[in-house]
């Protein structure tokens, strides 16, 4: 039953990632690389990096913990500590909002020091409004682990789709009427997202009272909530250099570096996720029984598997960086300013793509052998980096610099996660992997050069974006054929598989 919700669940990510990438290309559409895209997107990150050092951390303990008071003294306890918590976090969130409103300036200043006056008078409008849905990102947090708790797993992860909706239904009415529709339709997106929930809440039997009491389970809480959020807070420092830094560089290049990272991230999602939720609970199981050989033979597995998949999306990427922003949102306001701007931003993102999958295959199995430490140190460590190769290469490379910085220090963080993974559990196999590496990297390479080709003949015949869907699926099939005469075991396995499937299911049928 937990295998096939981990299925469902995957395959809703993958839908709600499809739908939130639709809701970036409808952004670029109407308004590309602006001013008012750039102040949007500030506005939106504001209260979400504010919030995610307190909910994250909040929301990641909340679990342990309610589950050890239902265990210990009841249901009626753990509704009581869930209130407290609910209480708590309003008084946060309260207090969070309040300052947004009085220092609105300073704090978008804070995130985008280099805007001009217009864009800053815009954007602080923006997140006056679109900060009010702090109350509800801090309440979501609560009732998505509750619901999980009961054993509801869908309702938390469908909340997205009219999240989605919302957001494209207003930055389409935003260009017809006003462009404050944008964020006061983006405040009523994150207040349904979490209003959608209410119906599970009720249903699980949860009763909401006034209790501000500050237990000794709270205090526990707050204190295990440490060192998630130390861990949470360098990802969203990182990302606040990063666009502060963009700010600076020119106009739009906020946005050119929010759509090349979304479209990284939403590879990442799709593929990286499918991985990493069949291998997270085999690894769990194999570190609580202590048999380290079996854990290692998953994590190679995955570790290949995730190669196999992002070696040749990377090269892709980089050789057909500009084609493929201008087929996804070259039209519309997104001129070609704006198409070589994030073109560039995701070529360079794409050199640290296959590090940022493996990086957070390895961040599981710490995380399996209850070692939250090394993770967070390690993070840290990526941070100073990332801080010191933002000023050095934005100052020569400009918003490529940015992106480059980026790919450099997930690959320098990997590295260390294989050496302190190393240290903790013993020799990963890397000799075999290397080998597999290699073959994938030829393989991936060979797909380039042949789907490069191909790519400038048919451009001579038909239209750029045409040529690119028919030289991409093209390059694809040649490159599965290329790795399976490669005789790479883990390919050789998968297709035994499909083939036991494919010629099971036949035999089933035939004899139906």
């Amino acid at each position: 039953m937990k295998k096939k919700i981990a299925i469902v669940l995957a395959i809703i990510t993958i839908i709600s990632k499809f739908f939130g990438y639709f809701r970036e290309i409808i952004l670029s559409y109407f308004y590309g690389v602006s001013n008012e895209s750039d102040a949007y997107i500030i506005a939106l990150t504001i209260p979400t990096v504010i919030f995610a050092f307190v909910g994250t951390g909040l929301a990641t303990t909340f679990i342990p913990i309610y589950n050890s008071i239902l265990a210990q003294k009841g249901e009626k306890a753990a509704n009581a500590f869930t209130n407290k918590v609910i209480n708590i976090i309003f008084v946060i969130s309260s207090v969070i909002v309040l300052l947004i409103f009085v220092f609105t300036e300073h704090t978008v200043k804070l995130f985008a020091y280099g805007f001009d006056k217009e864009t800053m008078e815009l954007a602080v409008q923006f997140t006056r409004i679109i900060s009010l849905g702090i109350y509800f990102i801090g309440l979501g947090y609560v009732f998505k682990s509750l619901l999980q708790i009961k054993d509801n797993f869908i309702v938390p992860a469908i909340v997205g789709f009219p999240y989605n909706f919302i957001v494209i239904i207003s930055i389409i009415a935003s260009t017809k009427w006003n462009i404050m529709i944008l964020p006061l339709g983006t405040f009523i997106a994150t207040s349904l997202e979490t209003i959608v929930l209410f119906p599970g809440i009720i249903k699980s039997g949860y009763k909401y009272l006034l209790d501000f009491k500050i237990d000794n389970h709270i205090k526990k809480m707050f204190f295990l909530s440490i060192p998630v959020i130390l861990g949470t807070s360098v990802n969203q420092i990182n990302k606040l250099v990063d666009r502060t830094l963009a700010s600076q560089i020119s106009v739009g290049g906020i946005s050119a570096l929010n759509y090349a990272s979304r479209l990284n991230n939403f590879v990442q999602g799709v593929f990286v996720v499918s991985v990493i939720a069949v291998m997270y609970p085999a690894i769990s199981k194999l570190a609580a029984e202590n048999n380290m050989k079996e854990l290692k033979k998953v994590l190679s597995e995955s570790i290949i598997g995730v190669t196999l998949l992002l070696v040749p999306l990377s090269v892709g990427a980089m050789i057909f960086s500009k084609e493929i922003v201008a087929l996804l949102f070259g039209r519309g306001a997104f001129d070609k300013t704006a198409v070589d701007m994030t073109s560039v931003s995701l070529f360079y993102y794409s050199i640290g793509m296959l590090a940022f999958g493996i990086r957070d295959v390895l961040s599981r199995v710490f995380y399996s052998v209850k070692d939250t430490k090394t993770p967070t140190i390690n993070a840290g460590i990526g941070m100073a980096l990332n801080i010191v190769l933002n000023i050095i290469l934005s100052r020569y490379m400009g918003i490529g610099g940015l992106a480059l910085a980026t790919s450099i220090v997930g690959i320098f963080i990997t590295i260390l996660m294989f050496v302190t993974l190393r240290k903790k559990i013993g020799p990963l196999g890397m000799k075999a992997m290397s080998f597999k590496f290699f073959k994938i990297l030829v393989s991936s390479l060979l797909m380039g050069v042949i789907a490069h080709i191909s790519y400038r003949y048919l451009e001579n015949f038909a239209g750029s974006n045409i040529s690119i869907i028919i030289s991409i699926t093209g390059g694809a099939l040649i490159y599965f054929v290329i790795i399976y005469f490669m005789k790479i075991e883990d390919v050789e396995v998968l297709v035994k598989q499909f083939k036991r499937k494919l010629f099971g299911r036949k035999k089933q049928l035939n004899n139906g």
